[in-house]
């Protein structure tokens, strides 16, 4: 059995047009947005086509990046022969691997993505959070990680050996910012995040009840063994394929960190060759930086080269 791995990208990667070269090459693909557009009643292809600015409202972006992405991925099995024994998403994209690694159905995920994305554009007033990636070559953690406890911030993304994401309210972030500028002088990069709320920080721990409701009504939907391939954003390794633990760490994931750097290495250690798809290819760079190559699947052209199938084949 294959050995390969297949990561998906998160909130962020969305772009107008995401998959639907697929949708117009490929029935099956077609078929997982007609299903999103019933399971959500809102026509999915619609958007992503035309509405770009629904499209970067966080409770649409999220149910459609997760249609986009499992669209290229029931191609790609039904297509290209895709089979992929280990999976992986950020943030967002955890969900996506629950759904093509079979711990939750489509039509389910779907429903939690919009909730999950409506709840956490609700929890903080819009314009009183941030987020902030810090970037160097020789990551100061230990001063990341004091800075942010004296002034309530919390670190988002753990992403790799060279950046981190900070997130908490616009002046605390700003003031960790400046402090760490201000002490190494040199080497660290700034990076202000285009975002409507501080996510995956203690700001977003207020919604957690009301998202747990949701998962709990769906338990039964769920097959937590298949869960067992998947990386838990929060808990750094596996998934423990237990139904408990996949709802306590789903609902986690709401303000924790996403330990990226850690599901990265678990998935190294077990993967010959990891796939990234989604809509743009973020997670690349992150496994670069471990010294880990990536094949990136964005249309159908790259996955022809990704998967090494000619296209009158496919």
């Amino acid at each position: 059995m294959t050995k390969d791995a297949v990561v998906f990208p998160g909130q962020g990667a969305q772009r107008p047009g995401m998959a639907l070269d697929f949708v117009g090459q490929f029935d099956v693909a077609r078929r997982v947005f007609e299903r999103a557009s019933s399971a959500l009643a809102f026509d999915v292809q619609a958007l992503v086509r035309e509405d770009e600015a629904r499209l970067n409202l966080t409770a649409y972006t999220q149910p459609c990046i997760l249609t986009a992405e499992i669209a290229m991925f029931e191609a790609l099995k039904a297509h290209f022969g895709f089979r992929p024994a280990y999976f992986g998403g950020h943030s967002l994209g955890e969900y996506s691997a629950l759904v093509a690694a079979g711990a939750l159905p489509l039509e389910v995920a779907l429903n939690v993505v919009h909730l999950r994305g409506r709840l956490m554009q609700q929890a903080v007033p819009a314009g009183l959070g941030s987020m902030a990636a810090l970037i160097s070559e020789a990551l100061p953690r230990d001063e990341i990680r004091a800075l942010c406890e004296l002034e309530g911030v919390d670190v988002a993304n753990d992403n790799s050996p060279v950046q981190v994401v900070i997130s908490g309210e616009t002046s605390g972030v700003e003031r960790v910012c400046a402090g760490l500028v201000a002490q190494l002088e040199r080497g660290l990069r700034v990076v202000p995040l285009t975002v409507s709320a501080p996510f995956h920080s203690r700001h977003m721990a207020g919604i957690e009840v009301e998202f747990r409701q949701a998962l709990e009504q769906v338990r039964a939907t769920m097959r937590p063994d298949a869960s067992a391939r998947v990386v838990s954003n929060v808990g750094g390794g596996f998934h423990d394929g237990s139904l408990e633990g996949l709802v306590e760490k789903l609902t986690a994931q709401i303000s924790g960190t996403v330990r990226w750097r850690d599901n990265m290495a678990a998935l190294g250690g077990v993967s010959q060759t990891i796939f990234e798809v989604g809509p743009n290819r973020p997670l690349r760079g992150f496994f670069k930086a471990l010294g880990v190559g990536v094949k990136a699947i964005v249309d159908v052209r790259s996955a022809h080269k990704a998967l090494g199938v000619p296209q009158e084949v496919a």
